[in-house]
């Protein structure tokens, strides 16, 4: 006879930390989840990686091409399989591939000490948030929209965020400079400012060059490090490719954070942070990472914190991307030519289709707007009713086609009216059928005005 256990624990949803009880803190997961809850819709709704240009016999090429790699630099046999299957060090061991692959590419130069290998961009966040925040009066300024990454981040850690509103241009650097102020005389401290430089996630706007260096000087003026997250920069147009910040960086202001994931290899949950900053009274210190007698580097110190995030990043993931930094000379930007022009192609089709079905000179008609990224994987797309997630659900159910509302994106309660189209992993026929959906969803759904 079955009975039902005693004493069952139930535990009561107000007890769990509030990063977790916050509906806001779903947006990632139901952003992922919404094309298996809806596989017959076309999805607009993540800023997944193109599918096309995986190939499997590489997998077990670049391992290979990795371990001669260190076979070739004398490497011991022992060693090298050590690193293949054992732990192995916290910080990680292609610190050398990167650093050479961020010269290339960046024109970033820093010391391997300054690499810390990650799992993907989400961990290097948490692990800089951690290290840099130390109080609950610590604020950190980020750019609204954001990536919901960096909200989730900073909610899971317990620590306020300042919304600085995005511009056509981005991030305006005297709004940072004002948002620093304001906070400083609320009797708080703003430490730290997070923004996408180049075709942000999820508007696709691109900081010009000069406020890029304005930016730096406001960061030295306000005593702020700047969070700079790069996973759109290799897919800029031929000739539009702009400077890193880190790479205009005299005054180490920047931490970097990378990731492997749209530039090479999705699934490997890849990724880094440079921080070369140097951390005073850290002298002396002992062992693995690092050394008697000399300086350690950010990235060494917030090894204590990626050592209980996850102890190590993948080993075997490590050896696949070390390989094809091998394998390509530490050159990203090259083989990512045909990538980006598959993104440009994708970004071109949307914007027309667009334009097809809600031309701007007929907006008192229709009642759309959008934007036009000259790259990156993003468009927004203004409407004239509530695009919240109830909407979304019936534009997937009943109209095949799928987006994400880009209320989830800002940070002030902002985006109500607006949907972000992620283009970059559909095909361009695709991307005109999905419009024409669209098309049809909005002209079923009654405008309200403002």
């Amino acid at each position: 006879m079955h009975t039902e256990p005693v004493g069952l624990v139930s535990l009561n949803h107000d007890r769990l930390h509030a990063g977790i009880v916050d509906p806001e803190m779903d947006s990632m997961r139901i952003l992922s989840e919404t094309a298996m809850k809806f596989p017959e819709a076309l999805s607009f709704s993540s800023g997944a990686p193109h599918d096309g240009n995986h190939d499997l016999s590489k997998l077990s090429y670049y391992i290979d091409r990795y371990i001669k790699h260190l076979e070739d630099q004398g490497v011991p046999q022992q060693r090298i399989t050590r690193l293949m299957f054992q732990y192995g060090p916290v910080n990680g061991f292609i610190q050398d591939e990167v650093v050479r692959m961020l010269k290339h590419d960046e024109g970033i130069d820093v010391s391997p000490e300054a690499v810390m290998i990650t799992h993907g961009f989400q961990e290097a966040t948490l692990v800089a948030l951690r290290g840099l925040f130390t109080s609950p009066d610590d604020v950190l300024l980020a750019v609204s929209p954001a990536y919901v990454g960096i909200r989730g981040a900073a909610r899971m850690l317990d620590i306020p965020v300042r919304p600085v509103p995005e511009g056509p241009d981005g991030l305006d650097p005297e709004d940072v400079a004002a948002a620093a102020r304001a906070v400083r005389a609320a009797g708080r401290r703003p430490v730290a400012v997070y923004l996408v430089p180049d075709f942000s996630n999820p508007s696709g706007t691109v900081v010009p060059l000069e406020s890029r260096r304005r930016l730096l000087e406001v960061a030295a003026e306000e005593d702020l490090i700047i969070l700079e997250d790069n996973p759109y920069g290799l897919f800029a147009p031929d000739g539009e490719k702009m400077p890193t910040l880190k790479s205009l960086d005299e005054q180490r202001r920047v931490v970097y954070l990378g990731s492997f994931a749209k530039s090479a290899f999705p699934g490997a949950r890849l990724g880094y942070l440079i921080a070369d900053q140097e951390i005073e009274g850290a002298e002396g210190a002992q062992g693995a990472e690092g050394t008697e007698g000399t300086k350690r580097t950010l990235a060494q110190e917030l090894s204590k914190a990626k050592a209980m995030f996850t102890v190590g990043s993948s080993s075997l993931s490590q050896a696949v991307i070390g390989g094809m930094l091998v394998d390509h000379d530490y050159d990203l930007t090259t083989p990512t030519r045909e990538l980006a022009a598959v993104y440009l192609e994708r970004l071109d089709a949307t914007l027309q289709a667009l334009a097809e079905h809600f031309p701007p000179e007929r907006y008192a008609e229709h009642g759309v707007r959008f934007n036009t990224p000259h790259g990156g994987f993003f468009v927004v797309v203004e409407v004239d009713f509530d695009a919240d997630l109830t909407a979304m659900e019936r534009s997937a159910r009943d109209y095949g086609v799928s987006w994400a509302p880009m209320s989830m994106f800002h940070l002030d309660g902002g985006g109500r009216r607006a949907i972000r189209l992620g283009v970059s992993n559909l095909e361009p026929q695709a991307i005109r059928t999905g419009i024409a959906r669209l098309a049809r969803f909005v002209a079923d759904t009654p405008r309200t005005g403002v």
